[in-house]
């Protein structure tokens, strides 16, 4: 079920850690709706614009040729990191910050939030903070839940720590393996996809790679231009919009 239509105002300051560093300040918002909190799924702009993420937990051996395929592109786009990922490949987390993507907190052990009690919660969050801020000296302040599984306590705890919670409005489908055709049309032909769409990929996939420089080069043909969802080349105010109960 669609959630309604909330704007959040982002006003965004962008400060250099290392070479992709930054520090995004938002204004004081809700995204309660109807008594539930719920995270952020899409941007409600008028500029042609969607955010490309990966979710990076476990399998990394597609993560050169992803980045590789990135740079050909010419795009920079946001990574989810676990703190456990973190800790076991420091240099290629030291690589996507090097090569200028976003870098964001997907939890220290990829544990389903929901299941957790309080403190765990805390920690699952903190611990991967501090694992990415020590290794890349990144602060990060944008929070991907393990499995898109969230409740009120989950987003509250991720506000109380710094962080807004952020999903997708459009999943390529690429953890299904059910190929780069499939992938390649899930994107580009989701009855989801506008301005402002947050799309979810993979590291770790069969086909993720493959498919990505002809995702890119579809979506360019449409007329978006390919970002990370930091929205550092997006307008200084844009509205976020919570966006549908997924998994």
């Amino acid at each position: 079920m669609k959630a309604g239509r909330i704007t959040w105002v982002l006003l965004m300051a962008v400060t250099v850690s290392g070479a992709a560093g930054y520090l995004a300040e938002y204004s004081t918002v809700s995204s309660n709706v109807n008594g539930r909190e719920l995270p952020i799924c899409s941007v409600e702009t008028e500029d042609a614009k969607v955010a490309l993420t990966f979710d990076v937990a476990w399998e990394n051996g597609d993560l050169p040729e992803i980045l590789d395929v990135l740079e050909e592109e010419g795009v920079k786009v946001s990574f989810f990191v676990t703190g456990e990922w973190a800790e076991q490949n420091p240099e290629l987390l030291k690589k996507i910050r090097d090569l200028g993507h976003d870098l964001g907190n997907h939890s220290q052990d990829h544990k389903s939030m929901t299941q957790l009690t309080y403190e765990e919660k805390r920690e699952e969050i903190s611990e991967a903070h501090e694992r990415v801020k020590e290794i890349a000296g990144v602060e990060m302040n944008l929070f991907r839940t393990p499995y898109g599984n969230y409740d009120d306590e989950v987003i509250l705890r991720a506000k109380e720590q710094g962080y807004d919670t952020v999903l997708w409005n459009v999943d390529s489908m690429d953890w299904k393996d059910y190929g780069k055709d499939q992938i390649v049309n899930t994107v580009l032909r989701h009855k989801e996809l506008t301005n402002g769409s947050i799309i979810r990929f993979h590291c770790g996939t069969k086909y993720t790679a493959e498919a990505l420089g002809e995702v890119i080069q579809g979506l360019q043909e449409q007329g978006y231009e390919v970002v990370g969802v930091t929205m550092r080349t997006w307008d200084v105010a844009s509205h976020f919009t919570p966006g549908n109960d997924q998994q």
